[in-house]
């Protein structure tokens, strides 16, 4: 069973990347739009800023998760540098449920904020409301938990990235 979560949050991992990547190629595309309508035909279009920003958050919350899995997010490992055996395992696993903690505070909080504001539209971008921005709050919240749960069953606490 555990052979299977690993690889479907391999599956999930390789998502991440690619989504967060295609979120970078259309801010890379619809920025230069909007300078090139704003410049060369005098007639500035008003949705590419607010999606780029909205792209931005979808990238953000993604590149996170994909970070957390890749053992490449900001950490201090002086304290599990001097520790070993047993307490830096017991570390190891204090860390990871305040991790849990934090990301079931996200899904839970981000879910009531996403529904408080799921009706409010955005005035530069009509199609999408503040409701749908928030979405990544919580879906980065249950992306992370999903990992988590990944190291809490390898044990793997303490990595360091591997060569690309």
């Amino acid at each position: 069973m555990k052979e299977n979560y690993i690889r479907a949050m391999d599956v999930l991992h390789r998502a991440c990347v690619i989504a967060a990547g295609a979120c970078l190629v259309v801010i890379t595309l619809i920025i230069p739009y909007g300078v090139f309508c704003r410049y060369v035909l005098n007639s500035a279009a008003s949705w590419p800023e607010p999606m780029a920003v909205l792209l931005m958050i979808v990238m953000s919350f993604l590149s996170a998760v994909v970070c957390y899995r890749e053992y490449l997010h900001i950490g201090v490992g002086v304290l599990p540098a001097f520790l070993s055996g047993p307490a830096k395992t017991y570390l190891g696993w204090f860390l990871e449920i305040c991790m849990l903690a934090t990301n079931l505070f996200m899904l839970v909080w981000g879910i009531k904020l996403v529904e408080t504001t799921w009706f409010q539209s955005i005035a530069e971008l009509p199609v999408v409301t503040a409701g749908m921005a928030y979405l990544p709050i919580p879906a980065g919240g249950v992306l992370t938990t999903l990992f988590v749960i990944e190291r809490l069953l390898t044990r793997q606490f303490f990595k360091e990235p591997g060569p690309e």
